[in-house]
């Protein structure tokens, strides 16, 4: 997410002149950031329709982040921090069936399970993670100990150092499920993780007060209707082709190449490939109908790209669409339908294209200057939409893709999740939910949305929302998302999935819990 948490309190509709001097209080009042932690002192969820019970599957998780069902009341639990794998049948934890040595600084873990698409026929278990290696040295500290760690993965001890990871340490495995533990079967990709950016080479990027980072590294795993593994990593911090930076960190990413960073760019090569959907075969080859297979290399596994940061990839069960939710820094989180070449437009847009004058306003005020990356300022974004579409890495198979929906100011959702089939009720057979990255707005929401009926839009009911676009006054204000909330007290909401029985279920990173969404029987609404 941004810098700095903001907190404003929704009011009823008002008008321009009033909205604007709200906005403008709304802009000056900084909170200071809430910590985040499995620890936290919380309130039990809480479902805001009569005919919806939550209650609580397993507890005294440490830090879970996502859950892959293996039948009725059996699952795999992820534990970012600690690198485990957790086996949970009947609401008790069984066993840990695996525990990998991983780098949890920031946004890093293990963060990501995928089963295959025939299991239990095919045991095949993908995960994503972030593994560890020894620190820079102190006379080159901008440049890791290692490229990337061995294939074979190693287990047990754990690390929160930002700088004990190698170059290339995002990956994803397979690995064997034999009944009693998970055995690593091979890898299928090495990503970018290490993040140092004030070197001072290259020179003249007017970073050198670039901190070491951690974030953006995306993690979530699909396997698609086709059968394909989908696998989501966010920017890492780069400013490269993929961000829409032809030319790489120049004025206005046009004109002669300039590196990205210490490491080369901006072309995506492997230290470079990060703000994508990867789309890959199960055994980790590249499919031939990808949109950029004939380019061939790294950005020949690419489906779409242009993208920030995500917390939340699903496929709709009805149309097999692809759906991402996508963070932006300050302002304009969105909600997308990822086509094959789509291209997000991050960092030339963040939500419509028709509102880039808004999203460079309120990136450049005193409260939210800059992108996070120094060498990119927010003042280099374009003045018009038209100079920004001229700015785009636009190569053949690609196509900029307007946000379905989006939020003027950051709500910071994660998961994204859909109903399938009629368990919670008719109603919302087929409907997306979204769970909330912050505690700040109703301690963890959980919104609900309705597609339409060619499943390519999110269906509102008030007119002021026909743009899709909720014109809320500050970070964290649930202005214009009212009709979408369904639930609070979630927690940070890291997965949604829905179970063999046909209830919802939510992980709650925060709470240190997975919760039970289900229909109460013979209530109102029946």
């Amino acid at each position: 997410m941004g810098k700095v948490d903001f907190l404003f309190v929704a009011r009823p509709a008002i008008s321009r002149a009033r909205r604007a001097m709200v906005e403008f209080v709304a802009l000056s009042m900084v909170l200071p950031a809430i910590l985040l932690s499995s620890q936290n002192i919380f309130s039990q969820p809480t479902m805001l329709v009569r005919n919806l019970g939550v209650r609580t599957v397993v507890s005294d998780l440490s830090q879970p982040v996502s859950m892959a069902f293996l039948g009725d009341n059996d699952f795999f639990v992820l534990e970012k921090a600690s690198g485990n794998v957790k086996r949970v049948t009947n609401g008790t934890v069984q066993a840990t069936v695996l525990d990998l040595a991983v780098n949890s600084a920031s946004e890093r873990g293990l963060l990501g399970i995928a089963l295959h698409p025939n299991f239990p026929g095919n045991p095949s278990v993908y995960l994503y993670w972030t593994c560890s290696a020894p620190p820079p040295s102190a006379e080159n500290p901008f440049f890791p100990s290692q490229e990337e760690c061995p294939d074979v993965p190693a287990t047990g001890a754990d690390t929160s150092n930002v700088l004990e990871v190698p170059l290339r340490g995002n990956r994803v495995d397979r690995f064997i499920w034999n009944g009693t533990v998970l055995v690593w079967d091979r890898n299928l990709v090495k990503l970018r993780v290490f993040q140092h950016d004030g070197a001072p080479d290259p020179p003249g990027q007017g970073d050198a007060a670039q901190n070491s980072a951690g974030n953006h590294d995306g993690g979530v795993l699909r396997f698609g209707p086709d059968g394909k593994l989908y696998i989501i990593i966010g920017d890492t911090g780069r400013r490269g082709q993929v961000q829409n930076l032809p030319s790489g960190p120049t004025l206005t990413g046009l004109g002669p190449i300039m590196p990205d960073d210490q490491f080369g760019g901006p072309f995506p090569d492997e230290n470079h490939l990060t703000g994508s959907v990867l789309r890959l075969n199960d055994d980790g080859s590249v499919p031939v109908d990808n949109p950029f297979f004939s380019s061939g290399g790294p950005f020949s596994m690419v489906w779409a790209y242009g993208i920030r940061n995500s917390f939340g990839m699903a496929f709709d069960p009805q149309s097999g669409n692809l759906w991402t939710q996508e963070h932006g820094d300050d302002t304009f989180d969105e909600l997308n339908l990822v086509t094959r070449g789509s291209n997000g437009g991050w960092i030339q847009f963040m939500g419509p294209s028709s509102r880039l004058a808004e999203f460079k306003a309120i990136e450049t005020s005193m409260q939210f200057f800059g992108l996070q990356q120094l060498r990119w300022p927010p003042t280099r974004l374009a003045n018009s939409p038209a100079e920004a579409f001229m700015r785009l890495f636009l190569p053949r198979g690609a196509q900029y893709s307007e946000p379905e929906f989006s939020w003027r100011f950051a709500v910071a959702p994660a998961a994204i999740g859909f109903q399938e089939g009629r368990g919670l009720g008719p109603q919302f057979e087929g409907d997306m939910f979204m769970g909330a990255s912050r505690l700040t707005l109703e301690n963890g929401y959980l919104f609900h949305f309705n597609l339409t009926g060619n499943r390519q839009q999110i269906a509102v009911d008030s007119p002021g929302l026909n743009d899709r676009v909720a014109d809320n006054f500050a970070k964290f204000d649930i202005t214009e998302s009212e009709e979408f909330l369904i639930g609070r007290n979630f927690g940070i909401g890291t997965d949604i999935q829905t179970g063999p029985n046909g209830n919802l279920y939510v992980v709650s990173l925060s709470n240190g819990e997975v919760y039970e969404i289900f229909r109460r029987r013979g209530g109102a609404g029946q």
